[in-house]
């Protein structure tokens, strides 16, 4: 064992775990490349004032969990803890929005970091897809994202899982509901720090999980009673066209968000045979964010799947993804000439797309045969003095034990045939 082992709170993807993962983002991405969206990709760190400005200095994530670092010429930086500041300030800089095609539909996948107290499904590094639909107000496009996540999770064959819908108002509205909610919260029995959070956020101070805050709570004044006209309509625009797709959800009205950037549409998908930690995803409609950050005026919506809790969702399901083997063809040599002669045919298996891998080392039969096991190879190849002498290499057959001499010049169509 070595002597440093991964930084508390974090984790290494190992094969053959990491497979898995690999085919959530894929599952996660597939239903956005096939909507118009394209990949953009950021810095895993960037100026801390994006972050304080756009995700808001009163969240636990500004205030608490930022992983910050001064460089050597004095630059104020953090490693990125959420991916909507980062890929708004990008799409911003490259003047995507000036293309002239509202929405810009982008998509990502990366490593995010938040300083947290590390438990299951919660790490302080942890991986996300995400999609941004950058410019344009429109509840169909709201409706589109989230019906886009539904189908990603649903082709994964996760069917356990919930998605909770609100709206938090806009300019007009929500100034009004915070007034009349900071009313109610200054007469409650809290502690200075979320007293504090009353002044900056209030809303925020509904998502707080503390059962003693939360029994205080039940008579707070809700936010869809305050929402103006445009914010209703809105709102039941999305209701209906996610109805109309066949998407569930339920109506939650204490539904915030842990950050400030949300206006209007706000969801999030939950999972409950994750425990407390039962959020996989979530995300909603931002549209003030892009003159937070210093650009033009650019209605926005977006979420971000955690991979992390997608995968520990499929676990608590009992779902194994079908996985392609990662190696279709085992190459086992039995002599020097054979491991040249063999390695040739590898190299030209790989060149036609077949998957292949080889006995390195100069094992035995009898190892080299266990390797091959090992990797979940459907043939193996095997090839000694005298197989060559005529020409041929053994073809053996994994599953069934079947083994044939094939020609070595018709090995890769043999193969191609057989593995369709």
């Amino acid at each position: 064992m070595s002597t440093f082992q991964a930084p508390k709170g974090t984790y290494d993807l190992t094969p053959p775990r990491s497979a898995t993962f690999l085919a959530v983002r894929a599952a996660i991405a597939a239903p956005l490349r096939d909507s118009g969206y394209g990949y953009i990709e950021t810095p895993g760190f960037e100026n801390v004032e994006l972050f304080a400005r756009g995700v808001g200095e009163s969240t636990d994530i500004v205030t608490k969990e930022m992983y910050t670092l001064t460089t050597k010429g004095g630059d104020q930086l953090a490693l990125r803890p959420e991916g909507t500041a980062s890929v708004l300030r990008a799409a911003l800089e490259a003047n995507l929005h000036k293309a002239g095609n509202l929405p810009v539909k982008l998509w990502y996948s990366g490593s995010y970091y938040r300083y947290e107290r590390p438990q299951a499904g919660r790490y302080r590094h942890f991986s996300q897809v995400g999609a941004e639909a950058i410019g344009t107000e429109d509840p169909i496009l709201d409706a589109e994202l989230i019906i886009l996540a539904d189908q990603a999770y649903r082709s994964l064959g996760l069917r356990q899982f919930r998605i909770l819908l609100n709206s938090l108002g806009d300019k007009e509205c929500r100034p009004v509901y915070r007034e009349a909610l900071q009313t109610f919260l200054r007469d409650l029995d809290l502690d200075e720090e979320t007293r504090r959070r009353i002044e900056i956020n209030p809303l925020r101070v509904l998502d707080d999980k503390r059962a003693d805050v939360q029994k205080q709570l039940t008579d707070a004044p809700k936010l869809r009673d305050y929402l103006c006209d445009a914010c209703k309509a809105y709102h039941e625009e999305v209701r209906a066209l996610l109805t109309a797709a066949g998407v569930v959800y339920e109506d939650d009205e204490k539904l915030v968000r842990g950050l400030d950037y949300y206006t209007r549409t706000t969801f999030e998908f939950v999972h409950d045979g994750l425990g407390s930690q039962s959020a996989v995803g979530g995300g909603g409609r931002y549209d003030g964010l892009s003159e937070m950050i210093g650009g033009p005026e650019l209605p926005s919506v977006g979420w971000a799947l955690g991979v992390d809790r997608t995968v520990l969702a499929l676990e608590a399901e009992g779902i194994e993804l079908d996985l392609p083997y990662v190696t279709s063809v085992y190459a086992v040599p039995l002599g020097e000439e054979a491991r040249r002669v063999l390695f040739g045919v590898v190299t030209g298996l790989r060149r036609a797309g077949i998957a292949a891998d080889f006995a390195f080392g100069g094992r035995g039969l009898k190892g080299a045969m266990k390797s091959a096991n090992r990797s979940g190879a459907r043939y193996a190849l095997v090839a000694g003095e005298r197989d060559l002498a005529e020409g041929v290499v053994q073809l053996k057959d994994m599953e069934s034990g079947e083994q044939s001499a094939v020609p070595l010049t018709e090995v890769a169509a043999e193969l191609a045939k057989r593995l369709g």
